[in-house]
């Protein structure tokens, strides 16, 4: 857990699939950094793979990284960019699936009220939240 002038704060980063579901997640400090963060979480990211994600994620190393790997990162440019990077804003729309994700898991109590004061605890409650998700998409396929 992070402190700051609000108390304890913690960020969840989430890597979603193409439907919304959860394939990574992580949490931090709430004052840490966000693109240093996502480093390891992007691991899952294969050729071919677009990661969209928003302005805390800009970084040349993300996008060098995900270009050796053959992804593409569709990354909106921090405004004070010297050189503006293009990207692509009908396929950066798409990016609602993860915020539609953080959305379903603000309604388990656990998750939106923090009751866990151990950041281990606190990861177990969000990974279960994610495991209902996921068996509530698949419940809904057959």
């Amino acid at each position: 857990m992070g402190r700051s002038r609000g108390g304890l704060t913690t960020k969840i980063h989430a890597l979603v699939d193409a439907c919304g579901l959860p394939i990574r997640l992580k949490i931090t400090e709430g004052q840490a950094h966000d693109g240093r963060s996502a480093q390891d979480i992007i691991d899952t990211v294969e050729r071919g793979d677009v990661l969209l994600a928003d302005r805390a994620y800009d970084s040349n190393v993300l996008r060098q990284t995900l270009a050796a790997r053959g992804a593409t990162a569709n990354v909106k440019p921090m405004p004070n960019r010297v050189a503006a990077l293009r990207f692509n804003r009908r396929l950066y729309r798409k990016r609602n699936l993860v915020e539609r994700f953080f959305n379903k898991i603000k309604h388990y109590r656990a998750v939106a009220t923090r009751y866990d004061k151990r950041d281990d605890n606190f990861l177990a409650s969000i990974k279960l939240a994610s495991i209902r998700i996921w068996l509530r998409f698949i419940e809904s396929m057959t």
